[in-house]
């Protein structure tokens, strides 16, 4: 059974990469524009793991993963940080909101996939 993944980013593009790079493993994708849209969609749906942007208008990613980890059915699903950030302090706070993991932009294609294939078994 396809694996759904919920990615996270306010640039069009990157979803857009994101997306097709994931869609090419069969996985199933669910695109959101910022955090609290991607709270929203996962109030009423479980995705297998979430990918998100840390700068987002609205909600940024650090809210998100809190918001996310108090969700019951989010203890455990795995979320990694995709984002242009790569300072330690901002690793560091990813890592006490409760992020799985934390990706570098650009991001490589074959990378996402190891990490999605990783975190999803």
């Amino acid at each position: 059974m396809a694996k759904n993944i919920l990615i996270v980013d306010d640039s069009a593009s990157v979803r857009q990469m994101v997306e097709v790079t994931l869609k090419s493993a069969g996985y199933q994708i669910t695109a959101a524009k910022d955090g609290q849209e991607a709270y929203e969609l996962c109030q009423s749906k479980i995705f297998d793991f979430v990918l998100t942007d840390q700068n987002m208008p609205r909600m940024d990613g650090l809210t998100l993963i809190k918001s996310l980890r108090g969700l019951g059915s989010y203890r455990s699903v795995p979320i990694v940080v995709l984002t242009t950030e790569a300072s330690d302090a901002m690793k560091a706070q990813g890592r006490a909101a409760g992020a799985t993991g934390w990706m570098v932009k650009p991001f490589d294609p074959a990378k996402l996939l190891q990490i999605a294939a990783k975190v999803l078994n």
